[in-house]
């Protein structure tokens, strides 16, 4: 057996670090009493002064007037609704791009969209994009289909009863639904269609949810459903569960990337070549050369979707507007088109499972709030519109990035703008 020079290097690196007859005492169990922080929903000044006298062994004074600044010890009781043991705020700088031109099914107009990263450089390649694309005559965009999954798990004591107990289901989904429906003013359930695995039974639930990005909302109407079911189906089953781990939340999923979970959106634009040229620094060739080349590694590598890298702008676009972070791990996945129209360059992208919502969630904090009056998406109405621009955003994040590896500038714009900045 060979063993790989990197699995050597690492043992010999523990090795000269540690004391092998120390590492059993180091390792063992510690059950000296100790003061955990209990969860507290407080978000008073007082409570954060409290939780800092417990930071002190390891924080000091500086580090509490970045976090536990003035502004945001003012503005502490906003912070109720979204987050327990609140000890302040943490400040990311934020970049603006734009003015991005839409025309859209939703999404209408020329916006600056709010980017909030620590990563230079990637402003000013969506800032390159979106020049481009604007100057284009802007990104046609369209919410193709909408819908949050949630999919709770039963499970029985055998293939008959799983059976038995869809039938039971699909007789009665009107019931189902209403009981669902019953725990909000804004969610709709759409679709229930059962999935059976031997004796276990998903019911993959999918709700249209207004404005917001509404996981929560369905998370509490399926639980109201899943009761309604346990108190008035006649099957017997061993057990039930909220959620199966089927839905794909938060988490990439092939379930995802062909039903879509949240809103499905498609945005294009037809680049000239005169465009690409002067704008881009490259060719229309060069760059659907190199796509042919990313595009097979993505099917090679196994990706959901192929695309370059949906999660820079996404991360950076839900950051800003108070989105749910965690959920770009479904939502940076999709398809990146790039193919000649004549002597031009045809770009689109097609993002399937964008969750956001211009209510709820983080969107009522006071930058996020900002953030949404800069876009001019914040309240009801907007959430459709806000989709199309996170998935225009991703376009012009696509578009930079393969102009900059095709012309061979990817490394040195990093370069110049990041490490030598």
């Amino acid at each position: 057996m060979i063993i790989p020079f990197h699995v050597r290097e690492m043992l010999h690196r523990i090795k000269a670090r540690f004391d092998a007859d120390q590492i059993p005492q180091q390792m063992a169990s510690n059950d000296a009493e100790f003061a955990t922080l209990r969860p507290s929903r407080k978000t008073t000044p007082e409570m954060v002064v409290r939780f800092w006298e417990k930071l002190k062994p390891t924080a000091g004074d500086e580090d509490q007037a970045q976090i536990a600044d003035p502004a945001t010890l003012d503005a502490a009781e906003i912070y109720s609704a979204n987050i327990e043991n609140f000890i302040g705020t943490v400040k990311l700088p934020v970049g603006v791009i734009g003015p991005l031109r839409l025309n859209g099914m939703n999404a209408n107009g020329d916006f600056h969209v709010p980017l909030a990263t620590t990563e230079a450089a990637l402003v000013a390649s969506y800032a390159r994009g979106a020049c481009a694309a604007t100057r284009s005559g802007g990104i046609s965009t369209a919410v193709l289909y909408e819908g949050v999954l949630r999919t709770p798990a039963f499970v029985f004591e055998s293939l008959l009863k799983a059976g038995q107990f869809v039938d039971w289901v699909v007789s009665n989904v009107e019931m189902l639904k209403s009981a669902a429906e019953a725990t909000t003013g804004h969610g709709k359930l759409v679709s229930l269609e059962p999935f059976i695995d031997t004796n276990v039974v998903f019911l993959i639930c999918r709700y249209t949810t207004g404005d917001a990005a509404g996981q929560n909302m369905v998370t509490i109407a399926t639980d109201a459903m899943c009761h309604e079911i346990a108190d008035n189906c006649p099957v017997e089953f061993e057990n039930w569960y909220v959620e199966g781990n089927f839905s794909g939340d938060k988490k990439a999923s092939a379930l995802g990337l062909v039903t879509g979970r949240g809103r499905k959106v498609s945005a294009s634009v037809t680049l000239p070549a005169e465009i690409v040229e002067k704008t881009l620094g490259t060719t229309v060739e060069a760059m659907l050369a190199y796509g042919r080349v990313a595009n097979l590694g993505a099917h090679l590598s196994g990706q959901f979707g192929a695309q370059a890298h949906y999660a820079n702008g996404l991360a950076a676009f839900y950051i800003a507007t108070g989105q749910d972070a965690a959920c770009v791990a479904e939502s940076a996945m999709g398809v990146t088109r790039m193919e000649p129209r004549g002597d031009d360059l045809f770009c689109s992208v097609t993002l399937p499972n964008i969750l956001v919502g211009s209510v709820g969630g983080g969107t009522g904090l006071p930058s996020q709030t900002a953030a949404l009056n800069i876009l001019g998406l914040k309240g009801n109405g907007c959430g459709t519109a806000l989709a199309e621009v996170a998935a225009a955003t991703c376009l012009c994040g696509e578009i930079s990035i393969v102009a900059a590896i095709a012309a061979g500038h990817f490394t040195r714009a990093h370069e110049s703008l990041a490490r030598q900045r």
